[in-house]
């Protein structure tokens, strides 16, 4: 009796575990069982009702304590294994939610399976709980490992660390290094030996952090012993190129900056180095220029939309510019809106020659009547308005007659253009005709014009040619990278002069750059033809089938990812039940699934490309967005949720519509696809193959649902700005959810080195040489990578340790 008073405390225990472990079983089998379900009624899967029928078995003979509990639970264990295999092979991102789960209730059930066979089997038991345990810290292990890498094959790099001559070596003038805007360097001091030698030279701190509607993207530039660089509202500062301390500053006041405030780059002027000036007889002279005023040049377009140029050497307008230093960006607009702005600019004016060229950016969503995506050229000398493209109205040239306007919410160039000086023309990327998501009201004049690459004469204004890489854009697949221009070979021994033009839709098209006309083959394929009512869509879209393509392809239910089976088998109900046909999907009355989202694909972080071996360097976004056509009737205007991108609403007005965004999330928050959701990439030009690929970065800093993961899985994040590269083989890269500078191998793609940011960065880094100390340093701007909560105003040099 005595053993049997001491033995029964623990049954009742052993029964309660038993129990609740049944309980929870066979809850989340029939989770399983009703969600899968309703998968099937859409089409979907019918694993998730039969192993949640198997498992909802199970458990009720776990309550029960009976041992077929563990037979049961085994079979749906090897079935979900074989379904696995089945559906997505041995790939790991997406194994994880299909298996993980099952590997935790193995472990239990192995531990628990003596107590339901009076300790029978135990040898059995315990043998299978220690498989199990060793399977979770393999995968464990595995998750803290890159996966989907593809390495390239090293290259020779010719004398790394060679001292190169300091008038060989180029200022970091421009937003993308050179106008070919290949974001190449020829410095090589930093190599792949040393790179990891790499510290903080010095930091800046502007004083506007990056809050609220500003993003802080900025590029500096360099020139001679002084960085340039601007915040998001528009100030710009001189820094000395080896201390970081600041020169000057110069604020120019921008009012309504409650939208969309961004400066993505400042340019240089230097009127003595422009050796082939272009000579308009129609303007006046440019006044006599006073000794040591002026002689070098910054400009600066503002969010008020203002250009202005700067005295490189004081900070002070330059009073024979415009007027007193500031031109006008309005006139010829019409209406812009006072208290929302429709017109700004947020990239970095293009000076060739003694020219200014300027797009401008326009508040998407908005309106079928928004301000004009006129492109317009000014005498950098005097501000005057040299020429003007009005993608609606060839007629006009300059400004429009008195009462009149540019064309009315014509496409527009928000991007940066590059260009070629010995051709003579500069290569726009446009964007997609407002209001962005339905285009029924759309003039055939301007449609040629949409999401395209515009070569236009950089004397006149007019255009050379035009290539569209979108038709009848209505998913916001504006062209948002600057083009990149490389000579590739011809196959001949000879070059063709070629231009790289990267897309949103993770395309990459290779044109000649002298006519248009594709090197790469691009064919035209039949798309859905679904569409909302008064709208159209083309009958084909162009692929780039010449080139790789990044994170295009159609998704499915298999693609369907989250932490757990039950967030998965949510996010394929829901994928189901969207409006998804494809890539070309046009938007409707219902859900409708857009991927590769507005974000990209590729955005303005733009490529980088080693100039020496041709390797082209890109990063993408992988992230789905879902909208929604409501026609107007049914919507409370005055209560309208109106915003830029995620989570809101546009206006649209003019058309019959509003459209509502959001992201294609699970319950957890987590994007719906597997990973990866951005990747590091190199592709040859001359082979037009792709090299290698590494996921881009890791959720260490990702902030979901107010948590924040602190775990470095690389999982491969969402990446913003682009790449630079430099002589020595080195692509430095940050731009990731994680606060880090990368370096990696240019011609394998392994990680060299990686420097902590105080805040995530959005931008692309650049890289100079001192002239005075010849000290080669790498900066990067942070202030606070897209979606995170913590902000900043840094500007952040790195260089090796100072010899003695």
């Amino acid at each position: 009796m005595k053993n049997v008073k001491q033995e029964a405390p623990a049954s009742k225990g052993r029964h309660l575990i038993l129990g609740i472990f049944g309980i929870l079983l066979a809850l989340s089998g029939l989770f399983l069982a009703v969600a899968g379900t309703r998968l099937i009624t859409l089409g979907g899967s019918w694993y998730y009702l039969l192993a949640g029928l198997g498992m909802l078995g199970s458990g009720v003979l776990y309550i029960r304590r009976k041992p077929a509990a563990t037979g049961i639970m085994a079979l749906v264990m090897v079935a979900t294994v074989a379904w696995a295999l089945w559906e997505v092979g041995f790939t790991f991102w997406p194994m994880v939610p299909r298996l993980a789960p099952f590997l935790v209730i193995g472990l239990l059930a192995s531990l628990l399976h003596p107590w339901l066979t009076q300790g029978r089997q135990r040898a059995a038991s315990y043998t299978g709980s220690a498989v199990f345990a060793a399977l979770l810290a393999v995968g464990a292990t595995a998750l803290f490992t890159p996966h989907g890498v593809l390495e390239g094959k090293p290259l020779p790099v010719a004398q790394p660390g060679t001292d190169i001559p300091q008038e060989q070596v180029a200022d970091w003038s421009h937003y993308g290094s050179n106008p070919a805007g290949t974001r190449y360097s020829a410095l090589d001091q930093i190599t792949k030996d040393n790179v990891n030698q790499l510290q903080v030279a010095w930091t800046y701190r502007t004083g506007e952090i990056a809050e609220g509607a500003s993003e802080y993207q900025n590029t500096p530039i360099q020139v001679g012993n002084t960085v340039y660089t601007c915040t998001p509202t528009s100030k710009v500062i001189a820094l000395d190129a080896d201390s970081g301390e600041q020169r000057w500053m110069f604020d120019p006041k921008p009012h309504n900056i409650k939208t969309w405030n961004r400066c993505r780059g400042v340019s240089y002027y230097e009127p003595a180095k422009v050796e082939h000036p272009l000579v308009f007889t129609d303007l006046k002279p440019a006044a006599p220029a006073q000794a040591g005023v002026c002689a070098r040049r910054i400009v600066q377009v503002t969010m008020d939309a203002r250009l202005l140029e700067i005295d490189a050497q004081t900070g002070k307008p330059c009073e024979d510019f415009g007027d007193k230093g500031a031109v006008d960006l309005t006139q010829g607009l019409g209406k812009v809106m006072e208290n929302v702005p429709y017109y700004a600019y947020t990239s970095a004016p293009t000076v060739s020659r003694n020219l200014i060229i300027l797009g401008g950016w326009v508040f998407d969503g908005r309106s079928t009547d928004e301000p004009s995506g006129v492109v317009r050229a000014f005498s950098a000398d005097t501000g005057e308005l040299v020429w003007a493209w009005d993608l609606g109205n060839p007629a006009i040239t300059k400004l429009p007659p008195e009462g009149q306007t540019y064309t009315r919410s014509t496409p527009n160039m928000w991007s940066s253009p590059a260009f070629d000086d010995e051709l003579g023309l500069v290569y726009l990327p446009t964007g997609n005709q407002q209001p962005d998501f339905w285009g029924g009201a759309r003039p055939e004049l301007t449609e040629k014009y949409s999401s395209a690459v515009v070569a236009l004469d950089m004397a006149t204004g007019r255009e050379r040619w035009t290539f569209q890489t979108a038709h009848h854009d209505i998913w916001d697949y504006d062209v948002a990278s600057q083009p990149a221009l490389y000579d590739v070979p011809d196959g001949k021994g000879g070059k063709i002069p070629a231009l790289i033009q990267l897309t949103k839709r993770g395309q990459i098209f290779m044109l000649d750059r002298r006519t248009g006309q594709p090197i790469a083959d691009v064919i035209e394929k039949p798309v859905p033809q679904a569409h909302a009512a008064g709208d159209w869509v083309a009958k084909t879209q162009p692929y780039s089938v010449g080139m790789p393509t990044f994170g295009a392809q159609p998704l499915t239910e298999k693609d369907m990812w989250g932490a757990t089976f039950f967030d998965q088998l949510m996010c394929r109900i829901d994928f189901k039940k969207l409006n998804y046909h494809g890539e070309f999907t046009a938007p409707s009355t219902e859900d409708t699934l857009i991927y590769p989202g507005y974000y990209g694909g590729f955005n303005w972080g733009g490529a980088a490309i080693d100039e020496k071996s041709g390797y082209l360097f890109v990063n993408d976004i992988r992230i789905p967005q879902v909208v929604k056509l409501v026609p107007r009737d049914n919507v409370d205007l005055s209560h309208l949720k109106s915003g830029h991108g995620v989570g809101s609403t546009y206006p649209m007005d003019g058309t019959p519509f509003v459209i509502d965004h959001k992201s294609f999330n699970s319950p957890l928050g987590i994007p719906c696809q597997s990973p990866p959701w951005g990747v590091f990439a190199a592709v040859d030009l001359k082979t037009r193959k792709q090299v290698w690929e590494r996921p881009a970065g890791t959720v260490e800093d990702a902030v979901i649902n107010g948590v924040r993961a602190k775990l470095p899985i690389p999982l491969g994040m969402p990446t913003l700005g682009g790449g630079a590269v430099t002589g020595s083989g080195i692509v430095f890269y940050a731009g990731t959810q994680d606060y880090y500078l990368r370096a990696l191998d240019m011609a394998t793609g392994k990680e060299l080195w990686k420097g902590r940011l105080p805040v995530g960065g959005q931008a692309t880094p650049m890289t100079y040489r001192s002239p005075e100390t010849g000290r080669q340093y790498v900066v990067i701007v942070a202030g606070g990578a897209r979606q995170s909560p913590d902000r900043g105003d840094y500007v952040i040099a790195y260089a090796l340790p100072e010899k003695e």
